[in-house]
């Protein structure tokens, strides 16, 4: 099981492909807030609900300098393809091998439908311009989750 991350904890670097098979850093946004989220499997009610939202606030988050990345164990494809089917503005990036899941404590036991089950755990983490946790949010629920972190921020 992994450890959660805490206010004041180094958020762990990561380089992952986007939708477009492209690299996407955390290093790339130093400088500027970033609020990744973790979210089990594109293409799902919970996380097409969630990824709408994100989308829906981007510009708001943006103006507050903010940039968003959603992280998931998808593969780029399936990423492209909820991009298009949802018409997503948010940074989608594929973690297959789980490892910045596990970084980021968003990845481990959890409860689903009653049983205990390894997966993804619905999380979000805000790096501030340093590079360091800000915010850590975990075990969330899809809907509602953008409206209580843009509160939480005071945007």
């Amino acid at each position: 099981m992994s450890e959660r991350l805490k206010p004041g904890d180094t958020a762990p670097a990561f380089t992952l492909p986007d939708a477009d098979g492209n690299d996407v850093s955390l290093a790339d946004h130093k400088g500027r807030k970033v609020i990744v989220y973790f979210y089990p499997a594109a293409l799902t009610p919970g996380c097409t609900k969630q990824a709408c939202d994100f989308t829906d606030n981007l510009d708001l988050l943006a103006g507050a300098g903010y940039d968003v990345i959603g992280v998931s164990p998808d593969k780029p494809e399936k990423l492209a393809k909820f991009r298009e089917k949802e018409n997503l503005k948010v940074t989608l990036v594929g973690d297959p091998a789980k490892e910045t899941l596990e970084a980021y404590g968003a990845y481990g036991e959890k409860k689903l439908y009653g049983k205990t089950v390894t997966g993804v755990i619905r999380s979000t983490v805000v790096v501030d311009e340093d590079g360091k946790v800000a915010h850590a949010f975990y075990n969330v629920k899809a809907t509602g989750h953008v409206a209580k972190i843009i509160k939480d921020l005071k945007i």
